[in-house]
């Protein structure tokens, strides 16, 4: 199975090992992670404003090369994804802000907003399964309790996101329970990080960051991962005493191949 790939700005600079777990992690499980010619930044964040659409053309650019590919465009950052989702939803079902659009990309052709996008982990669900993910585990992770971190942009805006339940969310549990891990749910794994704010109030950052650490922590959690390069950042920068891990390394290691990531 062949997708176009999206990585992102952080996975190609200061987080390249962990777009090569992404790499390497799909190799087993049977995709091809193709990525998009000559893709920009995402935009960083989605602006709720119709008449904004500069920031807004990186990411249609990649829906359509997908689209013309007749690919589905997988994503591996949830700031990423949030981006990508939110601007194809708008193209769907908001004609104005889509007229402008294709005004502005007359010279590449209309877009409809056609193209199905996927994070990594739906990706991993959906198009893989979870049982064939944990026939492929050569390195089990039992009795590793490992514990999700959502954060804010994965889930929401739930009527656009459709990943899973923004309040209960089991997508990430079932990926650890599939390495052979124990997951552990805890109440503040969908809670904000503070990463967006830590320039501006580090303060405010560092004890929503430390809350969380701690709250997994007291439910019996030795590590954390999560999907957002950001919230990695920003969880270790606060202090954690655990280890944050992507959820791309997490499953190199399981699969065998961390160790070929250098390669």
């Amino acid at each position: 199975m062949k997708v176009s790939y999206f990585p992102g700005c952080t996975l190609k600079n200061k987080a390249k090992d962990l777009d090569m777990y992404a790499y390497k992690s799909a190799e087993v499980l049977g995709v091809t992670l193709e990525e998009i010619e000559n893709w920009q930044c995402c935009g960083g964040v989605f602006t709720t404003a119709n008449d904004e659409v500069a920031t807004k053309l990186s990411s249609i650019r990649a829906l359509k090369y997908a689209g013309d590919k007749e690919q589905p465009l997988v994503t591996v950052c949830s700031a990423c994804h949030n981006v990508i989702k939110q601007t194809n939803h708008a193209m769907q079902t908001n004609s104005a802000f889509a007229d402008k659009v294709n005004r502005y990309m007359a010279a590449d052709g209309s877009y409809k907003g056609e193209t199905e996008v996927y994070h990594y982990l739906e990706m991993l669900r959906d198009l893989v399964g979870f049982d064939v993910i944990k026939e492929k585990v050569v390195n089990t992770l039992k009795g590793k309790k490992i514990a999700a971190y959502y954060g804010c942009l994965l889930l929401r805006p739930n009527k656009v996101m459709r990943m899973d339940d923004p309040e209960n969310p089991t997508i990430m549990e079932d990926l650890i329970k599939s390495l052979g891990a124990d997951a552990v749910v805890y109440a503040k794994r969908n809670e904000c990080c503070g990463g967006y704010i830590s320039l501006e109030s580090p303060d405010a950052a560092k004890k929503n960051s430390i809350a969380i650490i701690e709250n997994a922590k007291v439910n019996g959690a030795q590590m954390i991962i999560t999907a957002c390069p950001l919230c990695k950042y920003n969880l270790e920068k606060c202090g954690a005493d655990i280890p944050v891990v992507y959820f791309t390394e997490l499953l190199a290691e399981a699969l065998g191949v961390k160790e070929d990531t250098n390669a």
